[in-house]
């Protein structure tokens, strides 16, 4: 072959490469066909129990629907004992049970078997009530850098946490719910810091029934929001809320209170599960928390 001929096969293979990007490489960055979606995405804004203002369910969930939020976050401990009682003060309402707050005893990595137990029997009681309420599923983290003594960060205990997933994956399917994994920043967790991370663990653990979820301020270790979220893909199951500065209420931490590159992405996916605050707030709820929602409202629109 001489330099004529090699120069014009190399951009022939060049073009046919181009042509037939796999669907992985134009989706990494969202390809045109994803941006069409845009219209799918849907924001369904929801708070943790101790979001909103009220001494009962009731009062809170007044308050909730004035705002037009309709999901609702408990937490998971000792839910099963009130399964009956939030059913009733739903009944009637434009408001589901979003995502469980863990609420679990010990941990899945635990080296200590009594309390690797203790995580077992409790998330699946947690499990039970979450599928009892139509919950969309249990958040749950491996291990934070408190619980020790852990299994260490190897390939053999990510190995062993698919297996471990897979069972309880499989147990939260059974029960009409997942289990969702929530990465967490360096400074909590050692253990899965990145939304890539969780969704690879939630492949890996070869189960519909687990799931993972992004964090607004632990993702701040991420390099985008953008890529963040559709690094989860199919696996997004959940997303919590917080401002960015001080992790409480959006709006109370000014300019740098903007989710809007996040959102691009969730609308983009046709993401239609819950975006839910957890975080705490320095103002007057009856203000800062309307605010919030509208906020949240405006930058989905600039999305």
């Amino acid at each position: 072959m001489d330099r004529r001929q090699f120069l014009h096969s190399s951009i022939a293979g060049a073009a046919v490469v181009a042509a037939g990007a796999s669907p992985l490489a134009v989706t990494a960055c969202g390809s045109a066909a994803d941006k069409g979606k845009k219209a799918l995405g849907q924001l369904n804004i929801s708070f943790q129990e101790g979001t909103a203002p009220g001494k009962s369910l009731a009062e809170k969930f007044d308050f909730m629907e004035k705002l037009g939020v309709t999901g609702f976050e408990p937490g998971g401990k000792g839910l099963g004992d009130r399964v009956q009682e939030i059913k009733d003060a739903l009944s009637g309402r434009n408001i589901k049970v979003s995502a469980i707050c863990a609420g679990f005893d010990g941990f899945i990595l635990a080296e200590d078997p009594a309390v690797k137990e203790a995580f077992d029997t409790s998330m699946r009681r947690i499990i039970d009530a979450a599928g009892e309420l139509g919950s969309t599923g249990v958040i749950m983290v491996p291990a934070f850098n408190r619980q020790v003594p852990c299994k260490p960060h190897n390939q053999e205990t990510r190995d062993y946490l698919c297996a471990q997933l897979h069972e309880l994956g499989e147990y939260a399917k059974a029960h009409g719910t997942t289990v969702i994994l929530e990465p967490l920043n360096r400074k909590e967790a050692f253990y899965m810091r990145l939304v890539a991370d969780a969704a690879a663990i939630a492949r890996d653990a070869d189960s519909d029934g687990v799931k993972c979820m992004g964090d607004f301020w632990h993702m701040q270790e991420e390099v985008s929001d953008y890529g963040a979220f559709w690094s989860a893909g199919k696996y997004l199951q959940h997303v919590h809320i917080a401002s960015r500065g001080r992790r409480k209420t959006p709006t109370e931490d000014g300019e740098l209170d903007n989710y809007v590159d996040g959102f691009r992405a969730l609308k983009e996916m046709g993401y239609d599960k819950y975006v839910s605050f957890e975080c705490g707030c320095v103002g007057d709820k009856n203000v800062v928390l309307p605010a919030a929602v509208q906020l949240l409202r405006d930058q989905w629109e600039q999305a």
